[in-house]
């Protein structure tokens, strides 16, 4: 918990920049009726029955110092859609020196996944998780 704290006491530092990294399953539905269109004081209105279109995974990182977000969604939560998710946040932040990660213990937030698909970005990165019960620290 302490090693957390201590990077959000950090000060700013453009090239030590500090990302909060999480990602969330959704499930994607469409509606089964036609919705009732607006009319003048009255809202649309839909049916509560719904088509279920499968899953998506939304990844998020925010640099809450300077209120920066990237977002990708992806079919799956994978090793390599995290790593992939990584590489994206080295091309955002070319300019750092290290890029502080902090996240919570899924089992492929690891240094090996992303060895395996890129081992070269290793260096790019600091991994701090969050205890395993306080990953709402993960958030900023």
């Amino acid at each position: 918990m302490e090693s957390v704290l201590d990077v959000y006491k950090q000060l700013y530092d453009p090239l030590y920049p500090v990302v909060c990294i999480d990602e969330s399953p959704k499930q994607l539905i469409g509606e089964s009726q036609i919705p009732i269109p607006t009319k003048p004081g009255r809202a649309a209105r839909y049916d509560y029955e719904y088509v279920r279109n499968g899953t998506c995974n939304i990844f998020i990182a925010t640099e809450p110092l300077m209120g920066k977000r990237l977002v990708k969604v992806t079919e799956t939560r994978k090793k390599l859609d995290w790593s992939r998710f990584l590489a994206d946040i080295a091309l955002k932040y070319t300019h750092a020196e290290k890029i502080t990660l902090v996240m919570d213990n899924l089992n492929t937030h690891t240094p090996g996944s992303l060895y395996e698909t890129w081992p070269a970005l290793l260096d790019r990165f600091d991994f701090v998780y969050t205890p395993k019960h306080g990953s709402l620290l993960n958030h900023g």
